[in-house]
């Protein structure tokens, strides 16, 4: 029980609205006059004390200078209201709404009533419901109070510009029904979360179509919170909305645009990086993508600078596509097959011209120029079902960079109903051009790795050439997988005698300049090897010319870091005979090679490993390794053994496991497959396999003679014995004649025993050993010369010739081909051309 009201005070509230008023009367200089009401509760003075007292005492600060305007808008327009800033008793300051009333001149000495109250009290009555009101219908922030039904009680205006009516008209509904494409489930069962917990969802982001803007989606911020009475009860759910879809869409865009960065260009494949294109926008942007590129680029050549003429033969190759529908009309446009457009479509005008097309909508004729025919089929695609995947709006974007014209991209939708529009243009214009510096380095990365391997494959060996010495398989896999170049090499070529050359190398680092210095090496190897110089001296002169080069001048890489040519490069250079069944090697630095024997244990011969090429001042040195028919030798790189577990056990394990009977092709590539897998390494892997070969007893003919000149005649009678033998009766005249040339010299100009050797291989061979180390040379005898033409005739009726030292002397040789062709020399000679001679 409260006690009971005073009358009065009652009266006061009603006027007033406070309780707790402070009424002061005030005469004509401003001092108080009567015993004011309520003034100890407000400012602290008793009723006694504050009586007689001028107005500036019970002002603070500044305020006194406010009285004379205060009393004229009174005056003028019959009172006034506002805050005043009041001294409480204590020295405080205490803000106090107020009312000034002017009193007719019959209230005696009082001029003034002022009605004074806490600021804090009149401030919350001046916020009361008409004012609270007034702000939310006018604040741009949709709201709507809906009871535990979640039917709406009370919305305000600003809720109208989002569809679904009146605020008259909403009255009573939910959500579902005022806002039906608003995906209205997830929206509801929100609101029952927020009514059942109490706990507010502030900021969900939710996408659908407000009424307001049905033809495309629009983002909101929600924001629910439940209100209850002062039990605690339940009433309903306040929720508010602001439209973010600005802020939405820039954030898509961002988050495209990111996709992109990570997407587009992550390989040099020019297909690959035209297929991101088409990945990234598709349905981010489009239901589906094409991009078309001129076949130029995908040839990796130059197109002309500027936009492209669409008459002069355009040719547009599909580069990549992406349809967010599976089994529609438009996967027939597979990538890598050339695109059909007709000469007025908006792709032939956008590769010419250089300018993006928009169509907001497509009707037939627009549908039928900016995609190819095989995708404007619509009765076709009714038919399959399919309406869905006809094409209403399009965007084509011309493909750009450096100034060249690349190709086009075309952007459609199908399945999203909302059209293109000017935003979604300038995003895909941002998107083509970001793809178009990707698609430019990828083709230009293409013309320079078609050049690179270009000249690497030039400098390899295309295959062994004939020979009856070793059968031979090679595989090459670089560190790099993309570019392909290395500076490892390996070579097969036929030496004099039957025999074979084996060579393997390897130049530091990798790219164009180590596969311009490969084959450098791989030249001076095979120029040296014509001089019929032994393993060892052979790396000598290597050597010496790597130092030469060195000296003569630095060379640098494409980036300017010094590259000294062939420095520390290694090379093993090994000489098989397939008669002796021996072979010499020398190596600079390199590994030596695993054996395998015909029994198949596999060994790894010791090899003096001689220092790197281009050190210098250093001598090599050669050993002679016997070898049975049959045996299998492998010569690599380092970069075959150094994948983790593998090493030189992993080779000969590999090795001495595989069959007899594989192909030495597949045994090779089976050992860099298991040894060196298909991912980037640190170094190049290169693999020769060569399996020996003996000429049988009847290819090789042998003669000791003595040094007597009557022996020359013997020994062609000899030589066409064995060729008649042979079946060759028809070089029988020119063998005769190169027997009896060598015998000859080597009886006049050298000392010893002399030995005659014919050895029946793809060529006839005919050798003749004496113990003298002095080098025959080839001289034009003049016609007055009784001698010195038979080197001059030997080189005439041959293929070549040749000398080469050995321990005990040297070896002068000559080959004749077996099948006669234009490019080989005639072996049958009209006798008078000799007798002129």
């Amino acid at each position: 029980m409260g006690r009971p009201e005073d009358p009065d005070t009652s009266a006061r509230e009603a006027v007033f609205g406070v309780a707790d008023s402070v009424v002061l009367l005030f005469d004509e200089a401003g001092t108080v006059v009567g015993r004011p009401y309520a003034a100890e509760r407000l400012l602290g003075f008793p009723a006694a004390e504050l009586s007689g007292r001028r107005v500036e005492s019970l002002l603070a600060g500044d305020e006194t200078g406010r009285l004379p305007g205060i009393r004229a808008t009174a005056d003028r327009d019959g009172g006034w209201s506002g805050v005043l800033l009041a001294r409480h008793r204590d020295g405080r300051t205490v803000a106090v709404d107020v009312t000034v009333l002017p009193l007719p001149g019959e209230a005696g000495p009082a001029r003034w009533l002022v009605v004074a109250v806490g600021a804090a009290p009149s401030r919350q009555w001046t916020m009361g419901p008409a004012l609270l009101e007034h702000m939310v219908t006018e604040m741009p922030i949709g709201l709507c109070f809906v009871d535990p039904d979640l039917r709406c009680v009370w919305s305000n205006t600003a809720l109208e510009h989002f569809g679904g009516g009146t605020v008259e008209q909403r009255r009573g509904k939910r959500f579902a029904e005022i806002q039906p494409g608003m995906n209205a489930e997830i929206v509801e069962a929100k609101m029952r979360e927020v009514l059942a917990s109490g706990e507010p969802v502030l900021g969900y982001e939710h996408v659908g179509r407000p009424r307001s803007r049905p033809e495309r989606d629009h983002a909101h911020a929600m924001s629910f919170v439940r209100l209850d009475d002062d039990n605690g009860r339940a009433l309903g759910v306040c929720y508010a909305v602001v439209d973010i879809t600005e802020r939405y869409r820039a954030r898509q865009r961002l988050a495209l645009m990111a996709r992109a960065s990570e997407r587009i260009g992550r390989s040099l494949d020019v297909m690959d990086t035209a297929q991101g294109l088409a990945d990234v926008a598709v349905p981010g942007l489009a239901d589906f993508v094409a991009v078309d590129l001129l076949d130029a680029v995908l040839r990796g050549a130059e197109p002309s600078p500027g936009p492209t003429d669409a008459a002069t033969a355009l040719r547009l190759v599909r580069g990549g596509a992406q349809n967010a529908r599976t089994g529609g009309v438009m996967e027939v446009l597979e990538p890598g097959r050339p695109s059909t457009y007709l000469p007025t479509s908006p792709q032939m005008d956008a590769v010419a011209h250089g300018r993006s097309w928009l169509a907001a909508r497509l009707d037939a004729s627009t549908r039928e120029a900016a995609i190819p025919t095989a995708l404007t089929a619509t009765a076709e695609a009714e038919a399959a079902g399919v309406v869905d995947d006809v094409p209403h709006t399009a965007m084509v974007v011309p493909i750009l960079a450096r100034g060249i014209t690349l190709g086009v991209a075309t952007f459609l939708r199908t399945r999203q109903d909302e059209a293109f529009d000017e935003d979604d243009l300038r995003l895909a214009e941002e998107l083509v051009a970001r793809a178009a510096v990707c698609l430019d380095n990828a083709r230009r990365y293409a013309r320079e790795r078609a050049a690179a391997l270009v000249l690497q494959r030039s400098l390899l060996p295309h295959g062994v050439p004939e020979q009856e010495a070793v059968d031979a398989a090679s595989f090459y896999r670089p560190a790099d997988e993309l570019s392909g170049l290395g500076g490892d090499w390996f070579d097969v070529f036929p030496l004099s005698g039957a025999r074979v050359a084996l060579v393997v190398g390897e130049v530091l680092g990798h790219g164009i300049e180590a596969a311009a210095t490969m084959g450098q090496l791989r030249t001076a190897v095979r120029t040296l090897a014509d001089l019929d110089l032994g393993p060892e001296e052979l790396l000598a002169h290597l050597d010496d010319l790597v130092v030469q080069v060195t000296r003569e001048g630095t060379a640098t890489d494409l980036s300017g870091a010094p590259n000294p040519a062939g420095v520390g490069a290694s090379c093993l250079y090994a000489v098989y005979d397939p008669v002796s069944l021996r072979c010499d090697l020398a190596s600079a630095g390199h590994l030596a090679p695993a054996v395998r024997a015909p029994d198949g244990t596999v060994t790894f011969p010791e090899l003096p490993n001689g220092p790197a090429l281009g050190i210098g001042g250093l001598p090599f040195e050669s050993v002679e390794l016997p070898l049975a028919e049959g045996s299998v030798l492998a010569f690599y790189t380092d970069g075959l053994i150094a994948a983790p577990g593998a090493g030189r056990d992993g080779l000969g394990r590999v090795l001495a496991s595989a069959s007899r009977d594989l192909p030495l092709d597949e045994l090779c590539r089976g050992i860099v497959d298991e040894l060196a897998p298909s991912r980037p390494y640190t170094d190049d892997a290169a693999l020769l396999l060569v399996r020996t070969r003996r000429l049988a007893a009847g290819q090789v003919a042998v003669w000791d003679l003595p040094a007597d000149p009557a022996v020359v005649a013997r020994a062609r009678v000899m030589a066409a014995r064995q060729l008649a033998a042979w079946g060759l009766e028809e070089l029988a005249f020119t063998t005769e004649l190169v027997v009896s040339e060598l015998v000859t010299n080597a009886i006049r100009h050298a000392s010893g025993p002399i030995r005659l050797r014919l050895i029946l291989e793809r060529a006839l061979i005919c050798e003749v050993f004496d113990a003298s180390s002095t080098s025959p040379h080839l001289r034009h005898a003049r016609t007055t010369d009784e001698g010195g033409r038979g080197l001059f005739l030997i080189s005439q009726f041959t293929r070549r010739w040749g000398t080469r030292y050995t321990t005990e002397g040297k070896v002068i040789w000559a080959e004749q081909p077996l099948e006669f062709d234009e490019s080989a020399p005639a072996a049958v000679f009209d006798p008078a051309v000799i007798e002129d001679l």
